[in-house]
């Protein structure tokens, strides 16, 4: 056992209903070496790295060794996999160490993913390699410089150890993952399925009590807690498509109960615009396509409130029409919240909201007919200079055409400062992290390093990382990686 001296574990989690999870310990590796720390996130954790010393973090964040007051465990939930009742699912490769509490006073998680087996495995190893542990560490620490709310990663440890893929052994790592909570739609899909209504209140209790206590004296907490997470849901999503953003498994399992981007398996941001991209290996239909996030969130949300259905009211009824009137509300919300950041992107602050998405649909239009760089086009909007912006589409006549509308819409000057603030200039690039995972297990973290301290300062521009990538270096398919 180790600890660390400044910071107290709990785990709330823990004293629900043992059915929900299984105490075991992470599996140990063999040679734990640190390769990424997230400083900014361990200072608001209280975790001193010059005090505590790398090789102690590799240990403690490989999982070797495990912090005292954690009570770590994997826990149990269901899901709807691809629109298809998976069932059982759970921790298959992670373990929550426990609960802390940040300097402001907010409750977080910390899971160490790729910890080994657990009973939840399905037959796998419980592990992961190099590559996902990169992929997720660096996208979801960009996604709050977006403004996007994610889970974060404290962490990224080697293993010395090589785990068995279809593309041969690979070096082996593991995750430290900060997350608000890893309570999720599944979660109440599996006490549904297995009719345990005090587990759900239970669970409902935790959520509120933790993440939600405005809740705590309302009337019907059930339905303000489901209302509060649909709102929360409607917004990420909106905050997605405005930044090109593709998570590629939304399944219910994925789908967390506090608002955040959580699991980055084979996600990527879009290079050409293309409404109906997706990236995914495994979405051969195109389920999870870029123009069906909103309608996939509002999905997720209808399998929310049916497994919520028990404890909604006493009447079997009266609860289908709270939560028929629940999940009615998220294409408005959805609506809105999107409406609203497409038009900060758009440089529309004060203009009247009257046809500001007719304008703003035209623009992408043009851009999805060109296949026009999504993030480079908005960047470039930015600008005073249209002659850059002009350059990308084929048709120099409609796009003229269009700038003049949108310069008539404008309510006073261009506002170049405050748009290059809303829209990125770096973003993490699909070519440029199969890039730095491929020198990566080579041994070389040059890359790496370079590309994480961009991502830092996203709306600064980059003389590599800011420009789209040429047609041979897209990457037109990402993997789970499990």
């Amino acid at each position: 056992m180790s600890s660390f001296p400044s910071l107290a574990f709990d785990n709330r989690f823990a004293r629900l209903p043992e059915q929900l999870f299984t105490r075991l310990s992470p599996t140990p590796v063999a040679e734990p070496s640190l390769f990424a720390f997230n400083d900014e996130l361990g200072a608001q954790l209280g975790i001193d790295r010059q005090r505590i010393g790398d090789a102690t973090l590799a240990e403690i964040f490989s999982g070797n060794s495990v912090p005292v007051g954690s009570e770590p465990l994997a826990a149990a939930y269901a899901g709807h996999q691809f629109g298809h009742w998976s069932g059982m699912l759970g921790d298959g490769r992670a373990v929550l160490l426990g609960e802390i509490s940040c300097a402001s006073g907010e409750h977080v998680d910390i899971q160490l993913k790729g910890s080994g087996p657990t009973p939840y495995s399905r037959g796998g190893d419980g592990r992961a390699w190099l590559g996902p542990v990169i992929r997720e560490y660096l996208v979801s620490n960009a996604m709050p410089k977006y403004q996007v709310p994610s889970t974060l990663a404290l962490a990224a440890v080697s293993t010395g150890e090589y785990v068995l893929r279809e593309q041969g052994p690979l070096p082996g790592a593991v995750l430290t993952r900060v997350a608000k909570s890893h309570i999720r739609v599944g979660t109440f899909e599996y006490l549904a399925a297995k009719q345990d209504v005090e587990g759900t209140r239970a669970v409902i209790d935790l959520l509120i009590d933790t993440h939600y206590p405005e809740l705590k004296n309302s009337e019907n907490p059930a339905v303000a807690l489901l209302n509060a997470v649909i709102e929360k849901q409607a917004n990420l999503i909106a905050r997605w498509q405005a930044l090109g953003f593709i998570h590629g498994v939304m399944n219910t399992d994925n789908a967390s109960l506090t608002g955040e981007t959580i699991d980055y398996g084979p996600c990527a941001f879009m290079d050409e615009f293309n409404r109906s991209k997706v990236f995914s290996s495994i979405d051969q239909q195109g389920r999870y396509a870029y123009q069906n996030q909103p309608r996939i969130g509002h999905w997720n949300m209808a399998m929310l409130a049916q497994a919520l259905l028990p404890v909604l009211a006493g009447d079997e009824p009266v609860a289908i029409q709270f939560a028929q009137t629940a999940v009615d509300h998220f294409p408005q919300l959805y609506a809105n919240a999107y409406t609203e950041r497409m038009r900060e992107k758009f440089g529309l602050f004060d203009s009247p909201q009257t046809d500001d998405m007719e304008l703003m649909d035209a623009f992408l239009d043009l851009m999805q007919a060109d296949s026009v760089d999504f993030t480079l086009c908005f960047r470039h909007l930015c600008d005073e200079d249209s002659d850059e912006l002009e350059a990308l589409f084929s048709d120099r006549e409609k796009i003229s055409e269009w700038i003049h509308r949108w310069h008539q819409r404008l309510n006073g000057p261009h506002n170049t400062t405050r748009m290059q603030q809303i829209n990125p200039a770096v973003i993490p690039r699909n070519h440029w992290i199969e890039a730095t995972i491929e020198v990566a297990v080579q041994g070389d973290w040059t890359l790496f390093q370079r590309f994480e301290t961009a991502l830092r300062n996203p709306f600064v521009e980059h003389a590599d990382f800011s420009q789209a990538p040429e047609q041979a270096q897209r990457v037109q398919a990402t993997f789970c990686g499990t």
